[in-house]
Parts: structure tokens; sequence; C-alpha cells
């Protein structure tokens, strides 16, 4: 660990957070002597936020407590009123429910320092709560150290929007008018990333954790990323991708303006169009005639880029038509991994199409896509057995792009949401070809498996060595997924409930013994009597 003298300001923002906003500052404070001020700036709270900082700030000097007169309604107005405060060479932003791991500031510090930059980024982590499973964020900029002059020689930069897993030069900031959007401004750290990267910055990046971002999906107040159920917040998300690509096109950042409008259709695209089908049909109307409206603004270079990329798809399918329409397939090619369902249309002359309906959507740039990035349908079934199940897995064949490749065999392996544990070894099964099909079939034993959620992972092995990752789905029609109780010479008795994901693919919920049988019988009759 460095060294540091006291250069860093870090700006915690809060607004009724008593439970936390205490946790979050003590963080800012253990990061040492290289931090010179916290500045706590409390978006004028009804609950006790701001006597907590008051006696803390009583204790340490380095804490300076601003309360705000009127809540903002964001999260960008508070930040300014700490930008406005701050009096040290470098600043950071911190939010109430969240902390900073140790060693964060002297990393990112010494990064900043020793490659003279103005701008210093590392890894944020999503840790979910109350499960603990952590998730990397935008994992592969920050998989080494390194320096680069301008942000256009790595567009990828445009993907991490957060404002909080970085260290900024404070007058580099001043200098340039780079603030956040005031006000009740969803997504602010869109527009503050992308003014960021339009003034051309000298960044340094670092392999190491920096943040730590607290996911409480349970929270009786769902956070502005996880609150989606709103056509409100599409519209939010969409005003704030065309603002982060006016402030880089006008600043002359034509790649990044471009990467900017490959992210919003690869990422904010897919992720909305992966929870389109649970909405009603007024949101979902609402939904499509929005986002035709924005897709409508792309010229032709942000679509002949990575043609057959399934953000690109989509786009395409909502363009091509009026109304919402075939949302589980298009739910399907947004997955992560992505899956193109049959049917598969052709046009007379062959040319492959996304229906006969719409000809005039080729899908021909699937037929030189490398396999390994194809988008490989796999439909999986579960069927009960004494002391598991039988699981049968078919894979499609995709204009003859399967068959070409030759699929031999399907890796199986069942994996745990919250330790990312695998129940059991992994399942090596062949593949028996069909009528434009290859099957396989694997027993899958409960007393492999532990209390959580388990998610199905598959691996397609082809001649030759290649292989694709994807994920499997149910097909319309199946036999419905349900609960069993099995005996357990372990447990007594283990409740297995298999479900289907948002993207659709089928997982696992596992409960062990009967406290575990008795906390989800508790939790579903919770969940009944809120519904009536």
């Amino acid at each position: 660990m460095h060294s540091h003298a006291p250069q860093v300001g870090v700006i915690v923002i809060g607004h009724n957070d008593a439970a936390h906003v205490t946790t979050a500052v003590r963080s800012a404070l253990a990061q040492g002597p290289a931090v010179r001020e916290v500045v706590a700036v409390d978006d004028c709270s009804t609950d006790d936020s701001v006597e907590l900082l008051e006696r803390l700030a009583a204790s340490e000097p380095r804490v300076k407590v601003v309360r705000r007169r009127v809540n903002s309604g964001g999260c960008g107005s508070p930040r300014n009123t700490g930008l406005d405060r701050v009096t040290s060479p470098y600043v950071m932003f911190l939010d109430s429910d969240d902390v900073l791991p140790p060693g964060a500031v002297d990393a990112l510090l010494g990064a900043a320092t020793g490659a003279d930059a103005e701008v210093a980024g590392g890894l944020c982590v999503r840790r979910e709560l109350p499960q603990g499973r952590e998730v990397p964020w935008e994992a592969g900029l920050y998989a080494g150290h390194a320096v680069y002059e301008n942000p256009a020689q790595r567009p990828r930069l445009v993907h991490d929007t957060l404002c909080v897993n970085k260290l900024y030069r404070t007058d580099f900031l001043r200098d340039h008018g780079i603030r956040f959007p005031e006000g009740r401004f969803p997504y602010e750290d869109f527009v503050f990333t992308a003014r960021v990267l339009a003034a051309a910055p000298r960044i340094a990046l670092v392999p190491d954790r920096v943040y730590i971002w607290h996911v409480r999906r349970s929270a009786g107040r769902l956070s502005i990323s996880l609150d989606r159920a709103g056509i409100t917040n599409w519209l939010a998300r969409t005003e704030a991708c065309r603002l982060a690509y006016d402030i880089l096109l006008g600043a002359g950042q034509k790649e990044l303006a471009r990467a900017a409008r490959g992210k919003f259709l690869e990422h904010e695209l897919r992720m909305y169009v992966r929870e389109l089908g649970l909405r009603d049909a007024r949101y979902q109307r609402a939904w499509w005639a929005h986002t035709r409206s924005c897709l409508a603004e792309y010229d032709a270079s942000d679509w002949t880029q990575h043609p057959a990329a399934p953000g690109r798809l989509i786009g395409r399918v909502v363009l091509a038509s009026p109304e919402p329409r075939d949302l589980p397939r298009l739910r399907d090619l947004a997955s992560r991994p992505a899956r193109l369902l049959p049917p598969y249309a052709h046009t007379p002359d062959g040319t492959p199409v996304w229906s006969p309906d719409l000809p005039q959507l080729t899908l021909e740039p699937l037929l030189t896509r490398p396999i390994r990035h194809l988008p490989l349908a796999v439909d999986a079934e579960l069927r009960p057995r004494a002391r598991g199940a039988l699981l049968r897995l078919r894979l499609h064949e995709l204009y003859g792009r399967v068959a070409q490749a030759g699929p031999q065999a399907l890796d199986v392996e069942w994996r745990c949401r919250e330790t990312g544990r695998e129940a059991g070894p992994r399942t090596t099964v062949a593949l028996t070809p069909g009528d434009g099909v290859w099957s396989a079939a694997t027993t899958v034993r409960w007393a492999g498996f532990e209390a959580g959620t388990w998610d199905l992972r598959l691996r397609v092995r082809f001649r030759g060595g290649a292989y694709r990752e994807v994920t499997a789905c149910v097909l319309p029609g199946a036999a419905p997924l349900r609960r069993r109780a099995v005996v357990s010479a372990r447990h007594a008795v283990v409740l297995v409930h298999p479900y289907l994901t948002h993207s659709g693919t089928p997982a696992l919920r596992m409960a062990m013994g009967l406290r575990g049988v008795m906390t989800v019988a508790r939790g579903r009759m919770r969940r009944l009597l809120h519904c009536h």
C-alpha cells in the first residue's frame, strides 16, 4: 500500500439513509491519511441522518456536514453541492448506502499521480444483499493497469457510466465546467461521464477493487437503476443516453459517440427488452413507440457496425414494425448469451429473414458470424424422478451453421447464484443428431445441491475444439415447472422449486430441511396476503 499526503476529498451524498450513511463516511475515513476531507452532503433528510453525521463530525475534523435546505429529488444536485465545497486537489464520489473498500483511495491516487492523469478508474463490484453475491462491473476494462492519452483510444470506456469508481483532478472538473445535471434527473452519471470523456482527459486504470456498490433488491424503496417498472424510467434512460451522445459528438469525439450508440443497443435496449413481457399492454405500446422514435435518429453507420449483434437485430425489428411483436422471441435474443429461437424463415430465394412478413429484415450476417458468437438456441425440459430429474436438452439448427460446425457434446453444470459453487462435477453428454436438432439427456440428482438459487449453464462443443457458451430456454407448451418436496437422508426434506428467470432460462431454488421449507412457506404466504 502506498503512503500519500492528504490530497483527496470524498463527497458522500445521502437522503433519509440514517441506517447506512455513517458506515459510508467511515469507509472513506478508513482510507487513511490520503483523504484530506469527507464532505457529507445531506439532501434535506427527514430522518436522523444529519444528527448522526454531525455527531461523527464532532469527533472527526476531516468530516464536513452540508445540509441542503430543499430536497433535489436526485443525485446530481447534492454532488454539485459537494464539488462547490471540496478543497482537495482530487475528488471522489460515494453514495450513502455503499462503501469504499480498504486501499481504494491509495490505488487510485497512486495511478493518477504516477501517470499524471486527470482521471483514474478502478473496479466496482456490485454486491447483492443480503446474499452477498458479488458481480464485477465492466471487468474487462479493469483487467490490468493501463494509461490512455485520450479516451478515444479505448471506446469501451463509454460503457462504464459510473462516476463513483473514479478519482478526478478537481481543477480538471472546474476548468471544463464539468458538473452533474441538476434536480431530479435519473441516470445523471451518464451525462457526467460523457462530459468527462468529451474533455479528453488522460486516464489511468487499475485492476484494484475501489468501490462496493450495494444492491438491495428487497429494500422498501428501490434505487433508480432497479426501479424499471414504469415507462418514465425508460424515458429518463433514453434521454440520458441521447444527451451523452450529443455531448460526445459535439466535442468531436465521433468514435466515442458511435460507441455510445452501440452501448445503447447492446446494453440498455437488451436489458429492457428482457423485461418487456412482464409489463402490461399499455406499457409495451408506449415503450415500443418511444423506442422507435429514438432509433429513427440513428444513421446507417450505427447499424452496419456489427450488424449481427443481438441489440442491432432487436433494434431493426422494432423499427420495422409499428406495433409490439414477437416479444418472447426478442426476449431470448436479448438474453446473455443471446438465443434466436425457431422458426427460421427464408425468402423464396433462400435469404434468411426474421419472419415471412418482414422479408426486408434479413439475417444474412449470421451466415458469416463466427460460431462462438452465434445466438444458438437450446431448449430444456425437466422431468421429475424420485430423487432428481431427467434433464432433456435440444440444440437447434441455425441456417445450416450448426451442422457446418459439427456439434459433438454439451457440458452441463448447475451453479449457485449466491456462492458460485457447482452442484457436483460438470457433466459432459453426447449430442445425437435428429431432424434439425441435436439431443442430449442427463440426470440431475438433488443430493448434490445446497440451499440457494441454481442457474443452468451449458457449453456446446464442436468439431475441432470450438465451443460456444449458451443458456437454455423452455419452449411454449412444455410441461409446467412445479415445486416438489423430496425426502432426503441428509436434510429430511428438500423443497425443489424450478422456475423461469426474466430471460426465460430455467433455474432452481432449493430449500433444505423443515426450517428451510417453513421459511419458503411463510414467504409465499406474505406475498399472497400482500397481493390481496
